[in-house]
């Protein structure tokens, strides 16, 4: 029943996409009928696969001697995020029913959604290494097609051409990485990796632990790959959500969750992940506090979390980690598609712009509210338990500075969520035409995931146990409901939170008064809304290459003498070292 109901996750979303590829760019309707009716199902599929979680092989099919097998395993970790991408993926599809009604090229945009959802699910099942890299390739060509879906926007195109450049960066340490596993053992199978992980040589391990942390880096946008996130919010809003909440995102923390057993000893690579996730929490909450635009300031909040989530697998809360993954999938698909039927009502993403929308949009305003509650960690809400446990852990086994920065960041996340419900919703009225309120299909998702912010963290006993019988896990914490919170309501740790995190509600009421003092942070404002030098880094780093090609193109000369002569000369500096070094 297991691999019946995988081949559906997977197949379900890919065939609906072949189906509405072929239909033609006429039948609108029956376009948004079946894009909603296959990634339902799919998702259907994904939640009944939940009660049939294996770490054994249930589906193979021989490739070859060099490809191996393709096999699929019905495991915790992996359905767990197939089950996020095709239940949250299938939302965002009958939300776009109402946001995309007046869209041109609705068949391209459908097509590649359910490509993205299918190839997203069939990372998390896959078995083997080498064609978990090919669905992550999958899942790099649809963002990069879906952030440049409006293909008559120049900023558009360019945010598409960004995701899928920076991302190739971490798809090169992940096959690297696949590539030295089978010089290895023989095989591609992550099984097999992980029982054999330990008879590696040391610096052979120490390769592919840090080439999979470049992937994860670039394909969740960690500090310093994480440009292309923010400039991927040119995409229709549905596929931000899709992209932040469901799929592209996810993998980078799922990929790091599912190789920690190999890779928690290798010199080095534990605090190297908690840096990471570290300087993206807090850097990126620091941008999200300046950004004016909507959508960047969730695209800074998304890396922002997603480093707590990178930080708590740096500490060993591999749990933690991928609860928090739960809660912020909800949450920021809730963020996501109200953002989208504000930006759709209004006609603009500064927020400056924007103010006392509450009073014509009362049901955005309130699910709004209930998603920036998880985002803010505010009791109740499913993202309070998990980042607690994230803070918890952290202050049990980080360096105490780096659990002080990441309070530090929680505080940070509650001034910016503030900030925006005030200039969305509050305040003085900039938009003086009429707005109107989400529509009909645009609330059921809305309404869904508002529900789930509430109940997702009565999940964690079950989490926990489907966690627990998960292949890369050995020991892995699991809770029943009223340890999870009987254990937080005991932690200093969660007082301490909660009291940073109110004081950034403070700080927000007392900023009318605190105006002439805020003027003297008006250059770290700046910094911050350039991105910390970040995108400077980058153009540099692109001059510096044309400079050298422009070096390197001297030398070829199109003269074949001269060209022997450089080869041989090159040759004979290799074997000096060579010989030196013997």
């Amino acid at each position: 029943m297991s691999t019946l109901l995988m081949v559906l996750s997977i197949g379900l979303p890919w065939l609906g996409a072949i189906i509405i590829w072929l239909l033609g760019e006429k039948q609108r309707k029956t376009q948004h009928i079946l894009a909603t009716v296959f990634s339902v199902a799919a998702g259907i599929a994904s939640l009944f696969l939940l009660g049939y979680g294996s770490n054994k092989v249930t589906f193979r099919i021989s490739m070859g001697s060099y490809f191996g097998d393709f096999t699929l395993i019905p495991d915790g970790l992996g359905v767990f995020l197939s089950t996020i991408a095709t239940v949250v993926g299938s939302l965002t599809v009958i939300y776009s029913m109402d946001y995309m009604r007046k869209e041109a090229q609705l068949r391209r945009y459908y097509s590649l959604v359910l490509l993205f959802i299918g190839a997203m699910a069939g990372l998390g099942l896959s078995g083997s290494v080498l064609f978990m890299f090919l669905f992550w390739e999958i899942t790099a060509f649809c963002s990069y097609a879906l952030i440049s879906f409006h293909n008559d926007d120049p900023k558009a195109v360019a945010g598409g051409i960004k995701a899928l450049i920076v991302t190739q960066l971490g798809g090169i340490g992940l096959l690297i990485g696949a590539l030295v596993i089978r010089s290895q053992i023989g095989s591609y199978q992550i099984h097999d990796f992980l029982m054999q992980a330990g008879t590696f040589p040391p610096h052979i391990l120490s390769l592919i632990a840090f080439g999979f942390l470049a992937a994860a880096i670039a394909k969740s946008a960690q500090v310093p790959l994480h440009t292309w996130l923010p400039d991927a919010m040119e995409a229709p809003t549905p596929v931000t959500a899709l992209i932040h909440a469901a799929t592209m995102v996810n993998a980078g923390v799922y990929l790091l969750a599912r190789f920690y057993p190999a890779f928690s000893n290798v010199p080095g690579w534990k605090i190297s992940v908690i840096v990471v996730g570290l300087l993206s929490a807090l850097l990126a909450a620091l941008m999200a506090l300046a950004a004016n635009d909507l959508k960047r300031a969730l695209a800074y909040s998304t890396i922002s979390q997603l480093g707590y989530m990178i930080y708590a697998i740096g500490t060993g809360a591999v749990f933690a980690s991928q609860f928090h993954l739960l809660s912020h999938s909800v949450f920021k698909a809730l963020l996501f598609l109200c953002a989208g039927a504000v930006i759709q009502s209004v006609g603009t993403r500064d927020m400056r712009a924007m103010g006392s929308l509450g009073k014509d949009m009362p049901f955005v305003r309130t699910v709004f509210i209930i998603g920036s509650m998880a985002l803010a960690g505010l009791p109740i809400a499913n993202g309070f338990f998990s980042k607690e446990l994230i803070l918890e852990h952290g202050f049990l086994h980080s360096p105490r500075w780096a659990y002080l920065c990441m309070l530090f960041g929680a505080g940070i996340t509650a001034l910016y969520t503030v900030r925006m419900i005030s200039m969305i919703f509050y305040g003085e009225r900039k938009y003086t035409e009429a707005t109107n309120d989400a529509p009909q299909a645009m609330r059921v998702s809305l309404g869904t995931l508002s529900l789930a912010v509430f109940t997702t963290w009565l999940t964690a006993g079950a989490f926990g146990n489907l966690l627990s019988t998960s292949l890369p896990f050995h020991q892995i914490q699991t809770l029943k409901i009223v340890e999870l919170v009987l254990g937080l309501v005991a932690a200093p740790s969660t007082w301490l939170a909660l009291f940073i995190i109110l004081m950034g509600f403070y700080l927000w009421t007392l900023r009318l008064r605190l105006k002439s003092l805020l003027g003297a942070f008006q250059p770290l404002v700046s910094f911050a809304e350039a991105g910390f030098g970040f995108e400077e880094i980058n153009r540099g780093v692109v001059q510096l290459t044309k400079h050298l090609s422009s070096v390197v193109r001297i030398t070829q000369t199109g003269q074949l003498n001269w060209n022997v002569v450089g080869i041989v000369g090159g040759l004979c500096i290799v074997l000096t070292i060579l010989a030196w070094g013997v």
